[in-house]
């Protein structure tokens, strides 16, 4: 996310998990003097990685900072080869990676060199694109907070998407009456938002599970979609061009720049020439992009749709490769792309680590001391 970017998520749903909730964001905010609500401020993304470290620092303070070049199999588990050149041996891996292998650029634009086109992954700070006329593609949360950024850092920024318009979240109001009892029922509030099923996905995600895999697949494809967090509206509506209802269909360097070539939802074609392409396209799921991972673990790993098929342990068809995060969104469900699902993925595996650490202690018996002969 780029610096200065707000989260969809309301801060009630932005908590990490901890035993018994003890460390919410909104302890963390309290204990720091920074204003917080549950639903009518937003969290500022420095307020959030803030609270990471802090998070970290006290409830795993032993953590090590390494990264993990490379898996593979051994008799009874795994090997892990680190940065540092030190080796370690497991019986299970979490991979608890995120979107950090992920990132997703539509394949008409992929031939592009670095210096025309990059992912919004990629970009943190604004200041380098100054001055710049910058062309965003994508009409989700990304996309749209990262032209109103641009826009904001002096930059001439543009957005082609594919949708007719762009959504964003309904932001609070401040003279709306509490929800009936009623209302409460009909559209109760998760953590992923307001209605049945999005309190569905957010708390069920067991019972997601065993819906057919079609259906699942589908429901993560489509539910919760593009769309922008309320207070990127002012930042994008009136002072970004936009190009709505256009794909492209292809792009060429021209002149030293890029020219987008666009086809409309009617038929009409058009052009943009522009200096950056940025897509903010989001993130797809692919076991063959985690190169960290040995070819014969990369190829015991059933999967759909290029990602894994997985247990109610989150276990992989490898035994003792378990995936969280985005990678487990096709089997439990949208929740699994937020931070708000953290809390089921813990719970399950700690069980499930505490269980194999029961069974694998062995009880040894102990001789009775001899009687010395007098």
């Amino acid at each position: 996310m780029p610096k200065g970017m707000m989260l969809k998520s309301d801060g009630f749903a932005s908590n990490l998990h901890s035993p018994g909730a003890e460390f919410t964001l909104k302890k963390y905010c309290v204990e720091r003097g920074i204003p917080y609500s549950d639903t009518t401020i937003p969290v500022s993304l420095a307020t959030f990685c803030s609270y990471g470290v802090a998070f970290q620092e006290r409830m795993v303070p032993e953590l090590e900072d390494r990264y993990v070049q490379h898996v593979s199999r051994v008799p009874g588990g795994f090997s892990l080869h680190l940065d540092n050149g030190e080796t370690l041996r497991a019986r299970h891996v979490i991979l608890a990676i995120g979107i950090s292998h992920f990132d997703y650029v539509p394949e008409n634009l992929r031939h592009l060199p670095a210096e025309f086109c990059s992912h919004s992954f990629a970009h943190h700070h604004m200041e380098p694109f100054k001055g710049r006329h910058i062309t965003v593609i994508g009409g989700g949360a990304s996309a749209l907070g990262l032209a109103g950024l641009l826009r904001d850092a002096d930059c001439d920024s543009h957005l082609v998407a594919r949708a007719a318009e762009v959504t964003f979240h309904s932001g609070p109001d401040p003279d709306e009456k509490a929800p009936s009892l009623w209302q409460r029922i009909r559209h109760p509030r998760s953590g992923l938002g307001p209605g049945m099923r999005s309190r569905f996905y957010a708390d069920a995600p067991n019972a997601f599970r065993y819906l057919p895999e079609k259906l699942r697949i589908e429901i993560v494809r489509t539910a919760l979609g593009p769309s922008g967090g309320w207070t990127t509206r002012e930042k994008v509506i009136g002072r970004v061009p936009l190009f709505l209802g256009r794909t492209i269909e292809r792009a060429e360097i021209k002149d030293g720049q890029v020219l987008l070539h666009m086809l409309g939802q009617d038929g009409s074609r058009s052009e943009l020439m522009t200096e950056h392409v940025i897509a903010g396209t989001g993130f797809r799921v692919d076991m063959d992009r985690l190169q960290f991972l040995a070819p014969e673990i990369r190829a015991g790993i059933k999967s759909v749709h290029r990602t894994p098929i997985l247990s109610s342990t989150f276990e992989s068809s490898v035994p003792g490769l378990h995936f969280v995060g985005i990678a487990a969104a096709n089997s439990f469900g949208p929740v699994m792309r937020f931070a708000f699902g953290a809390g089921f993925a813990a719970e399950r595996l700690t069980a499930l680590l505490k269980k194999s650490e029961s069974r694998s202690r062995v009880s040894v018996p102990v001789a009775e001391p001899a009687t010395l002969a007098k």
